[in-house]
């Protein structure tokens, strides 16, 4: 546990609980491969069952419990923005791009990115390669008005990166699509989020051969990080990989921080992986300043 002690996590993927009832599922998973806790329960056997009546003060509560000092969170959903209005030293928005099962409205979406920043002063924007209809490769036309727009603007883009959890086509989260990403907009900032799996290597050699391409840790418990991923923060990505939880949409944060102690990070580390690189990515102040 040392490793984590006095350090304000900043954690890039955390949210809300949903009210019992709402459909979370992808529309595109077919109704034999679609999960009751998650859609892609099949991965994550102990999914938070809460249905907190202000799922605001159910999140902070527990990120209080777990010195999580920041969240980045959805404008997608209604608390998100509320969210930051009540407490806005404890969470930071991020816009996402995209409905699922639904085709994306470009020039829409890129209206939204504008307007949400401008009112609401969001951090990032993100978007899930294999959730709308038809899908977008992360290198196809589709998404460069998006990655323009974040350059533009100075905003980091995450992106799903990997073998997706929901029961879809993988193709569009390959991870070979960040390198012509990369080199098109060599000013852009991209976090891979959600894995990278199994193709975690390739994800390492391009994270060594651009610098703007990052990784966050979301929806893996510790104990299954990539070991590729450990490595690489231990030696030359110390400033390129980020703490992301997945609290409450698959894994609580009790089990997370608890995994999180056995970690084996150098001590130099712990620090740029839990806060500081996120920090300097969403541009937030250091809780000392």
């Amino acid at each position: 546990m040392a490793g984590l002690e006095g350090i304000s996590i900043v954690d890039t993927m955390i949210g809300f609980a949903a009210p019992s009832g709402v459909d979370r599922e992808i529309p595109q998973v077919k109704a034999a491969h679609r999960g009751s806790a998650h859609t892609a329960d099949y991965m994550f056997t102990d999914v938070p069952d809460d249905d907190p009546d202000d799922p605001i003060t159910a999140t902070l509560t527990e990120m209080d419990r777990h010195g999580v000092g920041v969240g980045l969170v959805n404008t997608g959903r209604p608390e998100a923005i509320e969210a930051a209005r009540r407490h806005p030293d404890r969470f930071v928005l991020e816009t996402h791009v995209g409905q699922m099962g639904r085709p994306v409205d470009i020039v829409g979406e890129v209206r939204r990115i504008r307007a949400e920043h401008a009112e609401f002063g969001t951090r990032a924007v993100s978007f899930f390669p294999v959730g709308p209809v038809p899908q977008g490769p992360v290198d196809a036309a589709t998404w460069y008005p998006i990655y323009a727009t974040c350059v533009e603007l100075g905003l980091p883009v995450f992106v799903n990166a990997g073998v997706p959890g929901p029961r879809v086509p993988m193709a569009a989260q390959r991870v070979e699509g960040f390198d012509r990403v990369c080199y098109d907009f060599p000013e852009l900032v991209i976090v891979m989020r959600h894995g990278a799996e199994p193709w975690t290597d390739l994800a390492v050699k391009l994270m060594l051969k651009w610098p703007g391409l990052h990784y966050s840790t979301s929806a893996f418990a510790p104990r299954h990080y990539p070991s590729a991923i450990v490595d690489y923060a231990n030696t030359r990505g110390v400033e390129k990989i980020l703490y992301g939880g997945y609290f409450p949409m698959a894994l609580s944060l009790e089990r997370i921080v608890a995994e999180l102690a056995d970690l084996p990070l150098r001590d130099h580390v712990w620090e740029p992986f839990l806060a500081g690189n996120a920090r300097r990515i969403l541009g937030l102040a250091s809780p000392l300043s």
